[in-house]
């Protein structure tokens, strides 16, 4: 294959599908780009010997590029037909596989390390912090810029699944100019019931009884769940505690330390600064009943809601 080709060795490894389907595409698109034909075999359902005689050389020439799907799911005949593959030279093949994780096929991946396969790296994404990175990179790739707020507001508000995650950074650089920030998330994706349960959370936690209520009932009245603001709830506090009991290291330090996003850390302790530790004690144990009633504990989920968000204001207040 020529120097502007697919590598003929790929070894695409990590559990996170976004990044895994990129990755494979960005080989095909190399390979399609010299005129390979592309040929894709799923672990699932594989028949023994069909990849050998997916390599074998075209009666009419050409290049091929194959790709391989989740070799951590191969039977022992896929399995044994790549080392097959392997053992002898690969002449016009580019041979792509991808392996979720796990022990199985590590024979094949023992081999496609040794022989130099290029290896893309695809870890999971499932932290507030490796979301935010995952958002600022997605905009640095694309030469934009994204405000920490912004960053922070796109991944409360649609963080909960990377590939809705990925389109709204496609969608945002592709409908606005210049710096994105939190307003300009807000514009887009400010109506997610995600967004909306953070909003409950960070008007309580601030002391707004007034406004936590109100954007309690809208969340409601639109759709949210009493469960999953609780969740918001709980998380919230013991990102609280957890900051304040965590030393005065810089920011990116706490945060690394902690497993949160920097802009985490930043909220976090400006919110900290007025709470005692009396008053954040009350309020983690009003949103541990308000759990026990929202999840059949008790007759009125939303009355348990608002009953917490009042009491977590007057322990804010009552430092």
């Amino acid at each position: 294959m020529t120097d502007a080709a697919a590598p003929s060795l790929v070894l695409v490894s990590g559990p996170e599908e976004v990044l895994v389907e990129r990755a494979v595409a960005s080989v095909v698109t190399r390979a399609k780009a010299v005129g390979a034909e592309v040929i894709r075999v799923d672990a699932a359902g594989y028949e023994p010997g069909s990849l050998i005689l997916h390599a074998s050389p075209s009666l009419f020439g050409g290049t091929k590029c194959i790709v391989v799907k989740g070799l951590h799911e191969a039977p022992d005949e896929l399995q044994l037909d790549l080392l097959t593959l392997l053992d002898a030279p690969l002449e016009d093949v580019s041979l792509v596989v991808s392996h979720g994780g796990g022990m199985k096929g590590k024979k094949v991946l023992d081999t496609l390390r040794k022989q130099r396969a290029a290896i893309f790296e695809c870890p999971a994404i499932k932290s507030d912090r490796d979301k935010s990175d995952f958002v600022m990179k997605e905009f640095a790739e694309a030469r934009r810029r994204i405000t920490s707020d912004g960053v922070r507001a796109l991944v409360e508000a649609v963080g909960k699944d990377l590939r809705e995650l990925a389109a709204a950074c496609s969608q945002l650089m592709a409908d606005t100019e210049g710096t994105v920030d939190d307003a300009i998330v807000d514009t887009y994706h400010g109506g997610k019931v995600e967004a909306s349960g953070f909003r409950v959370a960070d008007a309580a936690i601030a002391g707004q009884a007034g406004e936590a209520l109100r954007l309690l009932r809208h969340a409601i009245a639109t759709g949210l769940d009493p469960v999953p603001i609780v969740a918001v709830l709980a998380s919230q506090l013991r990102q609280l505690i957890k900051v304040g009991s965590a030393g005065r290291g810089s920011s990116a330090q706490v945060a690394k330390s902690l497993g949160l996003a920097p802009w985490q850390v930043d909220r976090a302790r400006r919110a900290v600064a007025h709470w005692s530790p009396e008053g954040l004690a009350v309020a983690v144990q009003a949103v541990a009943a308000a759990d026990f009633e929202v999840k059949g504990g008790g007759r009125d989920p939303v009355y348990a809601v608002e009953r917490a968000i009042l009491t977590i204001t007057r322990a804010r207040a009552a430092q």
